[in-house]
């Protein structure tokens, strides 16, 4: 992969004090995510993968190393805050595993929110998000209340929400652990296709065996470590090697 890559992590380490003792969340790890790429992030409980996650999203910081979005510093200790947030907001979509929806707005609503949050007008809002929805096969529960929607289907409108602001980079955690099995592979489906029509980058925390062919590399987390990264789909080995080379 020749593009530039929309997500790049160098040397990140994550430490915590907990009484006398270091908590070594993240030590040390180093990868890229490049446009219309999916990346399965694999590992055990307490590995560093929602750790990394926070980190990649400008959530929280890291205690010393990189991070790079479209080719800016984002990890600078004295950033301007309000900056920060704005340029989160513009550039990273955020999925979790609870689709976390206001329960008294519609579908729609709760997704042209985060439109009108960033100055959208209300009926532009709202026609946006609605053909936000119809992409992900939702145009029929636009009105529909959380309480009327599936689990699946306010994944989806999770999703739709996430995209709003046309991010370059989408950020998941455990987005299918509350989905069977068709529908959790329905939303990394969504994914795919979300990478490969927008040339997003797109990180997924999961413990779910049932999804990882759709990835097209795994990372996998140990102890705050890479210690595996591997190619799943066809044409991605050449990629999987550069970033092993980074670690």
């Amino acid at each position: 992969m020749n593009a530039m890559p929309i997500l790049c992590v160098r040397n990140a380490c994550r430490h915590y004090r907990s009484g006398e003792t270091v908590v070594r969340a993240l030590d040390g790890v180093s990868f890229d995510i490049h446009p219309g790429e999916v990346v399965g992030i694999l590992g055990p409980s307490g590995s560093g993968k929602s750790t990394l996650l926070l980190i990649a999203g400008l959530l929280e910081p890291p205690t010393t190393g990189e991070i790079y979005i479209r080719d800016r510093l984002v990890s600078q200790p004295d950033a301007d805050l309000d900056g920060l947030r704005d340029f989160r907001r513009t550039n990273i979509g955020f999925i979790f595993q609870k689709a976390n929806l206001i329960p008294f707005l519609s579908a729609v609503e709760n997704v042209a929110l985060a439109l009108e949050i960033d100055d959208v007008p209300a009926r532009a809002a709202r026609d946006y998000a609605s053909q936000l929805l119809g992409n992900v096969d939702l145009a029929h529960r636009v009105d529909n209340l959380p309480a009327r929607l599936s689990g699946g289907e306010q994944q989806r409108v999770a999703v739709a929400r996430a995209l709003a602001n046309d991010p370059a980079l989408i950020l998941a955690d455990e987005p299918t652990a509350a989905l069977d099995s068709a529908r959790g592979r329905q939303v990394i489906s969504l994914f795919r296709q979300i990478a490969d029509t927008r040339q997003a980058g797109v990180a997924v925390v999961t413990h779910d065996p049932r999804v990882q062919d759709l990835f097209d590399r795994t990372i996998e987390l140990r102890d705050g470590r890479i210690v595996a990264e591997n190619a799943t789909r066809p044409g991605e080995s050449a990629a999987a090697d550069t970033n092993r080379n980074k670690t």
